[in-house]
């Protein structure tokens, strides 16, 4: 059995979040964020729209690479080649397996977001996964009551316990530890995730009914600050 840490200290911002009728509490139930909060366990909403955002920055970045001569900044979240599972797959696996709350992906993707505006580092196929398990486990410590220890997320996440241990310190330090989520913050993450849900349903109608027109030319403007780096 894995170890599972407990801690009462630590305050559950998800809930704090859900818990409050004044920052739009109809998005919280778009990205199914309040369906944990009631202990149904099936895979929420949000992590369809993060991994389009991501996938699209990261195809963005990749273009911009091969198509300039900008360097791209290796790091110790960059591996030697790109996992064989996509984003979905790999946030999907970390979901299924870390048992944390979904509101631990918002929180993520903001961690993410801190890391890449201290840094020169631009999300590639290279580095994003390391920093998807790092950032989902760092959101689990901070906003959940319970959580898995560090072994246990290397094996979720397909590295050693020894790596994930120093990405962890690396992810820290750079964001100088600035851990702490408004609950503001946390609501305009959650509603460009959901203007991003909208437009993967409008995209999927249009498939469906034989639309040829191409819907992935998005105004990246709208997007979080992670699809501008």
């Amino acid at each position: 059995m894995p170890a599972v840490i407990w801690t009462g200290s630590l305050s559950n911002m998800g809930t704090l979040a859900l818990d409050n009728e004044n920052v739009g509490s109809d998005v919280y139930c778009q990205l199914g964020l309040r369906e944990s909060a009631k202990g149904v366990m099936k895979i929420p909403r949000v992590l369809s729209p993060l991994s389009s955002l991501l996938e699209r920055c990261v195809q963005k970045n990749e273009m911009l690479l091969e198509a300039t001569d900008i360097k791209e900044v290796m790091t110790i979240f960059h591996g030697l080649r790109a996992p064989t599972l996509s984003i979905r797959q790999y946030i999907d696996r970390i979901f299924k397996y870390s048992g944390c709350s979904p509101s631990c992906f918002v929180v993520a993707q903001i961690y993410v977001d801190r890391f890449i505006q201290c840094t020169e580092v631009r999300l590639t196929s290279f580095n994003i996964h390391r920093l998807l398990i790092t950032s989902v486990m760092l959101a689990a410590k901070f906003i959940d009551d319970a959580f898995f220890n560090n072994a246990y997320y290397a094996k979720v996440g397909g590295v050693s316990t020894s790596e994930l241990n120093r990405l962890e310190m690396k992810f820290l330090f750079t964001i100088d530890f600035r851990l702490q989520v408004s609950i503001e913050t946390f609501k305009r993450y959650c509603s460009q995730l959901e203007k991003e849900a909208a437009g993967l349903q409008i995209e999927r109608l249009i498939q469906a009914c034989g639309i040829k027109e191409n819907w992935s030319n998005k105004d990246d403007s709208t997007c979080a600050p992670t699809v501008a780096r």
